[in-house]
Order: C-alpha cells, then sequence, then structure tokens
C-alpha cells in the first residue's frame, strides 16, 4: 500500500537516499592502524567529563554507544582501547565522501561528518534507479577510502534515514512507495523523528506503542491532544513528509535540548549537559569551513522561566572535551536557589566563523527572562 494523502495518492514520489558511515571515527582509526582491526575501539578522550564520540562495532557488543561517558564505556569493556579523536583527519575522509556524492547529484544535505540525504530522482549519470545510485555510491566509498557505508532508499527523507539502519554496517535497504504502511506499521513510534522519550510516554499513556497503532488514532484526535504536533505525527505515521533535500547553507547555531520526565536538581543535569553536548558538537563538525565560537547553555524551570548562559571564550572551542568544559563552566554561574527543579536543559554552539574572519570581542554570561527563547 502506497503512502497517501488525505487528498489522494502521493504523486510522483521523490527518490531519496541517506548514506551513513559505519562506525565513521573508529573505522578511519582502524583503517589507519591495522593494530586496531579486530578489537574494541573507542574514540574519546579519557577523563572524568569526557564522552565517547565513536564506538567500533567490537566495542558496541559491550554496550558501548556515542555520547555515553567515556568512564562509563571503560567500565563496560574494560579491554577497550582508548583512541582521542582526530577531527581533522575525519574531516578529509568526510570531504572525499562528499566528492563522491557530488558525482551523482548536487542535491546533498550533509546532517553531520559521517551522514547525508541525497535527492537523487534525476541523477547526473543515468542510474536506473535510486537502489543502483546507493550502490554505486557504496561502491565507490570502499574503493576510494577504505571504509564502508549503509543506505536507506525511500520515497522521503525520513523513511531513508530509518532503512539506513536496517542492515547495518555495510548493508542498504529500500522502501519503494508501496511499500511504505506495511513498513511502518509494525515500528516502534519512537523510530520517527522527533518522538523522544517524553512524547513517547505520552503516547504510550494512551495505547499508543506502534507507528500502525498511531495511525488508527487518526489525526483529528491526535490534533485535538498535541496540536499542530499531533497533526504532523498523523502524517508521519502514513508516510507524508514533503521535506526536501537542502543543500549546505551556512550554519549559524547548532544545539541540543531535552525535557526531563521529572525536574531534576541543578546538579543533576551534569549526564544530560555531557550527552548534549556530544550531540551538538556532532552536529557543528558538518561545517569544515567554519567554526564555532560560542557556547550556550539553556535552562527551563519547573515554573517556566527560561534562562540562558552564554560564552564566547578568547580562543573557541576547538574539541568536544573543551566544549563540554565549557558548558559545565556555564552551569555553575547559575545562581538560582538550591532547591530550584529544572525541567528541561539545552546546550548550543553559535557565532559561526570562517577561519579567516576577525574574532568576535569574548562575550558575557546572560540571563534569559521568562518567556525568552
Amino acid at each position: 500500500m502506497a503512502a497517501l494523502r488525505d487528498n489522494g495518492p502521493m504523486a510522483s514520489p521523490r527518490k531519496i537516499v541517506h548514506v551513513d558511515m559505519d562506525a565513521f571515527y573508529a573505522s578511519v582509526e582502524q583503517r589507519d592502524d591495522p593494530s586496531l582491526r579486530g578489537r574494541p575501539v573507542v574514540v574519546a578522550w579519557r577523563g572524568a567529563r569526557s564522552v565517547v564520540c565513536a564506538a567500533s562495532y567490537e566495542a558496541r557488543t559491550f554496550g558501548v554507544r556515542s555520547a555515553m561517558p567515556a568512564l562509563r564505556a571503560e567500565k563496560l569493556c574494560p579491554q577497550a582501547v582508548f583512541v582521542p579523536p582526530d577531527f581533522a583527519r575525519y574531516k578529509a575522509v568526510s570531504r572525499q565522501v562528499r566528492e563522491i556524492f557530488a558525482r551523482h547529484t548536487d542535491l546533498v544535505e550533509p546532517l553531520s561528518l559521517d551522514e547525508a540525504y541525497l535527492d537523487v530522482t534525476q541523477n547526473k549519470l543515468g542510474l536506473g534507479s535510486a537502489t543502483a545510485v546507493a550502490e554505486a555510491i557504496r561502491s565507490q566509498i570502499r574503493e576510494d577510502t577504505a571504509l564502508t557505508a549503509s543506505a536507506g532508499v525511500a520515497p522521503n527523507k525520513f523513511l531513508a534515514k530509518i532503512a539506513s539502519d536496517w542492515r547495518k554496517p555495510d548493508g542498504i535497504f529500500v522502501v519503494k512507495p508501496a511499500m511504505v504502511a506495511d513498513f511502518l506499521t509494525p515500528l516502534a513510534v519512537g523510530k520517527l523523528p522527533g518522538v523522544g522519550k517524553v512524547m513517547e510516554a505520552k503516547l504510550a499513556a494512551l495505547g499508543i506503542r506502534t507507528v500502525g497503532q498511531l495511525r488508527a488514532h487518526g489525526g483529528d484526535g491526535l490534533e485535538a491532544r498535541f496540536g499542530r504536533w499531533g497533526r504532523r505525527l498523523h502524517e508521519l505515521s502514513q508516510g507524508i513528509d514533503e521535506n526536501p533535500v537542502r543543500t549546505e547553507r551556512p550554519t549559524t547555531q547548532v544545539s541540543a535540548e531535552d525535557t526531563f520526565e521529572t525536574d531534576l536538581r541543578l546538579e543533576e543535569t551534569g549526564e544530560t549537559i555531557v550527552r548534549l553536548a556530544a550531540k551538538a558538537w556532532a552536529g557543528a563538525e558538518r561545517e569544515t569551513e567554519r567554526s564555532p565560537r560560542t557556547v550556550v547553555l539553556k535552562l527551563k524551570t519547573s515554573d517556566f522561566r527560561i534562562l540562558t548562559r552564554s560564552l564566547t571564550p578568547t580562543v573557541p572551542p576547538a574539541s568536544l572535551e573543551a566544549f563540554t568544559a565549557i558548558a559545565m563552566e556555564l552551569r555553575a554561574r547559575v545562581d538560582l536557589p538550591a532547591h530550584t527543579r529544572y525541567r528541561l536543559v539545552g546546550v548550543g554552539l553559535a557565532n559561526f566563523r570562517g577561519h579567516h574572519e576577525a574574532p568576535p570581542q569574548p562575550g558575557l554570561f546572560e540571563t534569559g527572562q521568562p518567556g525568552d527563547e
């Protein structure tokens, strides 16, 4: 069954490929150092505030995952080989991969150093199908970089991204238009973009745990409960996503935030800040020619007061570890009463500038007022 719009079948679906490099940073390290091959490799600095940037598949069998505190990774896998990240090398490989993408289409939307969306509805080499394009790209990545990539092929972006994870590592999965409904129906709602743990819990309270159950609930009921986001959820449950592939534009800021299931004290937010910093840093890495100068911490109290703290250091953060340390320092500058509870925390990087642009004046810590975003 093809995805349906409210007013009829979806006409002329796009052909979207999502390419995701396999355990990218760790794979680069294993490629360049043969002694690491077949061993559990964790790309991270050591230290109490360090987080895992990447883990090889050998390390993942022990439960090690990206954005996990490095200390926890070491406990899970004591025999792991810790390798400090070398972002200059990863960016160089990423540029090689993007050059391969450009052989096939100009419609490329990088998400980070190791993944991107490609619109191959029309492709430069005249290959007969999106699947053929994806296979050619994967073959060329292997040949040019000695690394592997997985790919998902689908009529839209969010389906392609889900599909690329289906046969990792070094696999491809195709969701044809006629397969969309059957593919989505059994999936957990958490697979849909924008559905985090908090929304998952809210949907579970309504008896909705799968995409099929979400679809059956109906758009009107979801909209009444969740507003415009509810309507959007229902569209996703039908496989509808009209967002086009957007070619790279200069980044102005990158951030990640999370709403807690229960309000926390300030000192209890550290683990989340570390995890979100890793996520924001990964997003900032897509900018190979521009670097962020400002670190931002956002907090929302239980009574919905929003505070922001920001700092533009004289020397911009050059590593995830430095970025995380500044974010934690910003948290220490919060001077609300100790009993204050927080419902949300966010971490971001802003003020992106080219490497040859003059740096801005060092910034000050700022406090946002209730309602500021």
